[in-house]
């Protein structure tokens, strides 16, 4: 069907592992962290950057759109740009493109040429996340990758909790521009680290010109039409909007002409027939949800903390390091317990605590705050390790060695549509439910009510005691019952938000066990029984 050369079958490594290799392995999980930590690290200096920008909070939510739009069409095409530049020369190199778009993105000079240049940003920083699990897989014996897989698993989980607090932390002593530079420390470290570790090898540029390039395009078309319309689904009201149904109908059209051309072609760039394996597709299935669950809790928290607590990003960012802390000291154990437990019990019990801890944050009130939170956030902490490390581990079982990369590529990219398709259920759903709260508590808060009347009266009194005269006084009694009303109905948004990712979570645990029984090679278990 297509003249497109086969993928070159990795050779199986064995014996033991040199520190070059782990130098090299060490730099691929930093590149991963750096291009995971850019998708959120915008988010606290929001509004520091569009106050700079002159652009209003509609037009600014395209910073973090155009990163993702191309960070989502860059991931599936990893495994044919590693064939063609070899992976240590696409490492280098779209790391030195990636360091020099963070630069633009400081020096922007209005909206326009920051949303261009965090497109390019994210299509070079995308490929990153993807080659770290290659190099896992392709440098590492079967006894290494559990610690492989483990150190890959802590870059995915920490970086969306550490995104927020590390970019309002830079933003509040150094300014906004600082996010973006300070890519360049762990940039060149992983350059180095690349240079060292891994071997040139020879380029095949061959590869471009029998590239699937109608597939490549239905593949681009169709992703980034998908990422468009969550991320801007929620604030142009869905389908009310022209815009959302033409993305959503490009959507379609793509994602379509992508499973046509791949199950026709006899050598895809990247391979969909993975999905018909049952232990990736579950793993897959279970990366959306999971990628639902990191984004979705990163997304409602701090705009909690931010709208009802009152906290600063510093202030945010230090309750949210809790759930980043204790995965540190966890994931080593998590890595060791891999080998020997079947990973379906782990990866049950991570589900338990993740989904667990989002439960409990189901139950907030307008005075939760730092203290309040710190020990659902140790609980998640410690879920995310164990589910992390064991998906990774169910999606490359049994994977070919010439798929490898299609299946790191593949795995990576749905655990990102999980994160949009997340962030754009809850952010509707924060909507639809302050709506919804706010017009039954609004049934109850009446002027014929008598504690509404007790409530107002004693509001006016204490306004009058401060100077007012009784008609402002009473007008602020009014605003400010209605000011509680917002709140309260707001908190009660979140909760529902919160229930609604602890509720899916905990759902997965029976998705999971469809799987095949797998075991850590390094624990002797041998991959599948």
């Amino acid at each position: 069907m297509s003249s497109t050369q086969a993928p070159p079958a990795f050779v199986p490594v064995t014996g033991a592992v040199s520190s070059r290799t782990w130098v090299a392995v060490a730099a691929g999980m930093l590149g991963a962290f750096m291009a995971v930590l850019d998708i959120q690290i915008t988010n606290s200096s929001l509004k520091d950057i569009l106050g700079s920008l002159s652009a209003t909070q509609e037009e600014g939510s395209w910073i973090s759109t155009a990163y993702l739009v191309a960070e989502i069409i860059v991931i599936p095409l990893t495994a044919l740009l590693t064939r063609v530049f070899s992976l240590r020369g696409y490492m280098m190199g779209t790391t030195a493109l990636f360091l020099v778009f963070s630069t633009l993105c400081g020096f922007a000079w209005n909206l326009e040429s920051m949303i261009v240049f965090r497109m390019m940003q994210g299509f070079t920083g995308g490929a990153l996340i993807p080659m770290a699990m290659t190099l896992v897989m392709v440098k590492l014996p079967a006894s290494k990758r559990a610690t492989g897989m483990a150190l890959f698993g802590l870059t995915a989980t920490l970086a969306p909790a550490m995104g927020p607090t590390l970019g309002g932390y830079l933003s509040e002593l150094y300014g906004w521009p600082s996010i973006f530079y300070i890519n360049w420390i762990p940039g060149l470290l992983l350059m180095a680290g690349i240079a060292y570790g891994l071997d040139k090898e020879a380029k095949r540029l061959d590869q471009l010109w029998n590239a699937d390039w109608l597939g490549i395009g239905f593949m681009a078309l169709g992703l980034g039409s998908l990422t468009i319309f969550l991320e801007e689904g929620n604030s142009k009201d869905w389908f009310d909007s022209a815009f959302i149904i033409t993305f959503a109908g490009l959507a379609i059209v793509g994602l379509l002409g992508w499973i046509v051309t791949s199950t026709t072609r006899e050598h895809p760039f990247v391979d969909l027939r993975l999905y018909g394996q049952r232990n990736f597709l579950v793993a897959s299935v279970l990366s959306a949800v999971m990628g639902m669950g990191l984004y979705g809790s990163s997304f409602l928290l701090p705009l909690f903390l931010g709208q009802i607590a009152g906290y600063s990003p510093m202030q945010i960012g230090e309750v949210i390091m809790w759930v980043g802390l204790p995965q540190l000291f966890i994931m080593p154990f998590a890595a060791k317990l891999s080998g020997k437990v079947d990973n379906r019990i782990l990866c049950s019990i991570g589900l338990l605590l993740f989904g667990g801890s989002c439960l409990m944050n189901a139950y907030m009130d307008a005075t939760t705050g730092y203290d309040q939170l710190m020990l659902s956030q140790i609980i998640r902490a410690l879920g995310q390790p164990f589910v992390m490390l064991t998906l990774s581990n169910f999606a490359m079982n049994g994977i070919a060695p010439k798929d490898v990369p299609s299946a790191s590529s593949l795995s990576n990219m749905t655990r990102n549509l999980g994160g949009s398709i997340g962030i754009a259920l809850l952010a509707t759903s924060l909507t639809q439910r302050e709506h919804f709260h706010s017009q039954r508590l609004g049934e109850s808060i009446t002027g014929f009510s008598l504690a509404t009347q007790q409530r107002l009266d004693q509001l006016t009194q204490s306004f009058v005691a401060q100077g007012f005269d009784p008609v402002n006084a009473a007008d602020k009694a009014l605003k400010a019952i209605d000011g509680i009303v917002r709140r309260e109905s707001f908190v009660m948004a979140y909760n529902d938000g919160f229930f609604l990712v602890g509720g899916i979570l905990l759902s997965c645990i029976l998705i999971l066990w469809l799987s095949d029984k797998v075991k850590s090679p390094s624990g002797g278990g041998g991959g599948a029984h």
